[in-house]
């Protein structure tokens, strides 16, 4: 009997999620390190290829930055397509494409002596987006936990922010030393060295009998989805929300310059990602607690007020504060979606859900940096740009918080 007791609290541990032990945890390490890799290499360190491409082969800013386009676009169209790649190939293959297609690119990069190898190389990166982004992050990660949800998504999309602080600084350093093409391969052969052991260990859904408790699910068609009230205020405040703030991020150091001098702008831009980390793993904690959609239009309305605060201040003291308030909320705007679908669409609805609508609002958030750009070459300055992506977040706060059906 007391034999048949311990058999039965090791099982209640390892469905636990509130424990430590439970190996739900070790699949969000694994998700945490995917997007470190993937946003170290896939968004932050495009500044350092840029700048050393064009001094390797001479080529002009906008052919790099168009294939850096290219890439994103690509990325977030192929999104919409992510529950069929799933079904066809399971969470774990997936990812280990999706690794092979950042090592591939990576290699590339680090070769690149011609136009098609630089795009080649991207297009790889694009591909990679699939088999290791946020659609598959939070697909993973939700097929471990319920109760913990939002921390443990919280958690691994840490990594992404962490990204620019741990591969773009090693990236710099190697660059320094070795030169670029080493760098790229050195740092390439640290990220398959790490995460394959990582991918073919501890990605995968729970095993029988260890998966939390959730609803039955029942799947939806993009048809229906597209007619759904519910999907279009998710997808439509968070791509508004996205235009707003990729246009005033990329933008950040020419708007502030004026304001408090270049030297301040870039630690502005530094207390800014701290503060995403912070805001990540803060809301992370309690964010369980509360109906995602109000949280998602407090975090909006604290964006605009910050941008309010900057439109309308040159003191150092409080721009910065801005700028760590605007933070705050900057990586909460992956991490919120899917916690108001998986709230609003059954599970088996999930990754069709989050493809499509990453898909959207990745799209149109792509083209904040030329919005924010033209409005500012129109209007001679950053105040009507700034007034803009203010209003962008307010309509998109209005929005998320439309009380919806659930599926």
């Amino acid at each position: 009997m007391a034999a048949g007791g311990g058999a039965g609290l090791t099982d209640a541990v390892r469905s636990d999620e509130t424990s430590l032990r439970y190996a739900g945890w070790r699949v969000v390490l694994a998700c945490f390190l995917i997007a470190l890799f993937l946003f170290g290499f896939g968004l932050y360190g495009h500044a350092v290829y840029l700048v050393e491409l064009q001094r390797l082969n001479g080529w002009p800013a906008a052919l790099i930055s168009g294939a850096s386009t290219l890439s994103f676009l690509l990325a977030n169209i192929s999104a919409t397509f992510t529950n069929e790649l799933v079904a066809r190939l399971g969470v774990r293959r997936l990812v280990l494409l999706g690794i092979a297609a950042l090592a591939a690119s990576t290699t590339l990069l680090a070769r690149a002596s011609s136009v098609w190898q630089l795009y080649a190389a991207f297009m790889l990166m694009s591909l990679a987006w699939i088999g290791m982004g946020t659609v598959v992050i939070a697909a993973v990660v939700s097929l471990w936990f319920v109760r913990r949800r939002g921390l443990a998504i919280s958690l691994a999309f840490t990594g992404a922010s962490s990204g620019g602080v741990v591969v773009t600084p090693l990236l710099v350093l190697l660059v320094e030393r070795l030169g670029f093409p080493a760098a790229m391969l050195t740092a390439t052969a640290v990220m398959v060295a790490v995460l394959v052991p990582v991918a073919v260990a501890w990605i995968g859904p729970p095993p029988t009998g260890q998966a939390p408790r959730s609803s039955a699910p029942s799947g939806i068609s993009r048809a229906k989805l597209m007619r759904s009230l519910a999907f279009w205020t998710i997808s439509i405040p968070f791509a508004l929300a996205l235009l707003a703030q990729i246009g005033f991020i990329v933008h950040q150091i020419a708007l502030l310059e004026p304001k408090i001098g270049r030297a301040s702008a870039g630690f502005a831009v530094s207390v800014m990602t701290f503060m995403a980390i912070a805001g990540r793993v803060g809301l992370g904690m309690v964010v369980d607690r509360f109906n995602p959609r109000h949280v998602t239009a407090a975090s909006l309305v604290s964006q605009a007020a910050a941008l309010l605060t900057i439109l309308q201040t040159e003191n150092l003291p409080i721009v910065l504060a801005a700028c760590a308030v605007f933070g705050f909320s900057v990586g909460n705007l992956i991490t919120l979606p899917p916690l108001i679908i998986h709230r609003e669409f059954s599970a088996a609805s999930f990754v069709v859900v989050m493809g499509l609508s990453i898909a959207i609002s990745g799209a149109v958030g792509a083209l904040g940096p030329g919005l924010v750009g033209v409005v500012h070459g129109w209007s001679g300055g950053y105040d009507a740009a700034l007034t803009l992506c203010i209003a962008l977040e307010l309509i998109a706060a209005a929005v998320v918080i439309v009380r919806t059906s659930p599926e």
